[in-house]
């Protein structure tokens, strides 16, 4: 695991220390099992995640351009909010549930291609 010095923490409503990241993941389907893969990534797992406390929101997209391709690159893409002062505990406590069985994993999920990383916020949003 690769990590990267801490940004600028933020606080909450208590005044606690608390840090934001966007868990990025990309994946796709066991060919042949999209429909599969998509209604359990969108109304199983998707909640599943915002279940555990740091995760605070999921929204899922699919790839429509390749501006800069790679080979392989999965169709499917999901960002994750996750506000915590304990990103290790957050990250652990999902791949504790995922590999204990009480997040269910969906067999339609290609295991053989994928990537996920978090990455912590440096600075606010920009708008036009």
């Amino acid at each position: 695991m690769v990590k990267a010095t801490s940004a600028v923490p933020l606080f909450n409503h208590r005044g606690a220390t608390v840090h934001k990241y966007k868990f990025i993941v990309l994946t796709g389907p066991v060919p042949g099992q999209e429909k599969e893969y998509n209604d359990w990534y969108q109304n199983v797992h998707l909640k599943d995640v915002v279940a555990i406390d740091a995760f605070k929101t999921a929204q899922r997209f699919r790839l429509q351009q390749a501006v800069m391709p790679v080979p392989g690159l999965p169709s499917y893409l999901a960002i994750y909010d996750i506000e915590t002062d304990d990103i290790d505990g957050a990250v652990k406590e999902l791949v504790d549930r995922a590999a204990s069985g009480q997040m269910v994993i969906s067999k339609a999920l290609a295991t053989d291609v994928g990537f996920a990383a978090v990455y912590e916020q440096l600075g606010p949003l920009v708008k036009a």
